[in-house]
């Protein structure tokens, strides 16, 4: 299926942000037996490897979000208090677990640790990573005119032997797209989540005592 134009984009978004009202937007998901263009972002490439590797277990937990990020459906926000989605087009998984999955993967590559994962490989792992997605959709007040994609997540790294935290950060990456076409959309996502992902990997690989290589 091509892509759409940026006109007929604009014209759907515009509908999509003024033919529902207030608490109603959430019935822009749509109808569940209508087949939807697939999206997914990747982790980024390209990240150094550790200078050494930790004989860690580390389990990435489904992160928490708000009730409009439930969902597999791409969020764009026409002002601060109003959530939609862009129609016709979903992300690969529901966005808790797309972060989950871009996290796992990210954190992975760097053979920071021996092992990560979902779950532990046995009883109890050594480190959870809990998270708390704020943000995660594209901003666009004028469906003709550019967007603003915003992530934002908090990040704790707790140790499961005595329920401690033993790192804590709030990462954000905003990237501004051309326009409101799908695939600058898109593109803006994709850029968001490398830079944020990249920074998640680097930092935890050094909180857990392994930092990565000069370069990253």
């Amino acid at each position: 299926m091509p892509l759409p134009t940026r006109r007929s984009l604009a014209v759907l978004l515009g509908l999509a942000l003024t033919g529902l009202p207030g608490c109603g937007a959430l019935s822009a998901l749509g109808d569940a037996t209508t087949p939807l263009d697939v999206y997914e972002l990747r982790a980024p490439s390209g990240l150094p490897t550790a200078t050494r590797t930790r004989p860690l277990q580390v389990t990435v937990e489904v992160p928490t979000t708000g009730g409009a990020l439930q969902t597999d459906r791409i969020l764009i926000r026409p002002d601060r208090l109003q959530a939609q989605y862009l129609p016709d087009v979903r992300w690969s998984e529901e966005t808790p677990e797309m972060v989950q999955t871009l996290m796992l993967r990210s954190l992975e590559n760097t053979n920071a640790v021996s092992y990560v994962g979902r779950r532990p490989l046995g009883a109890g792992g050594d480190i959870a990573v809990m998270t708390e997605v704020t943000d995660f959709q594209a901003e666009a007040p004028n469906p003709d005119g550019p967007a603003t994609v915003v992530l934002r997540m908090t990040v704790r790294l707790v140790r499961e032997a005595d329920v401690s935290i033993v790192g804590a950060r709030t990462f954000s990456a905003t990237v501004q797209t051309p326009s409101t076409e799908l695939a600058d959309v898109v593109a803006g996502f994709d850029a968001a989540a490398s830079q944020i992902f990249a920074e998640f990997a680097r930092w935890s690989a050094a909180e857990l005592g392994a930092p990565l290589r000069a370069g990253g």
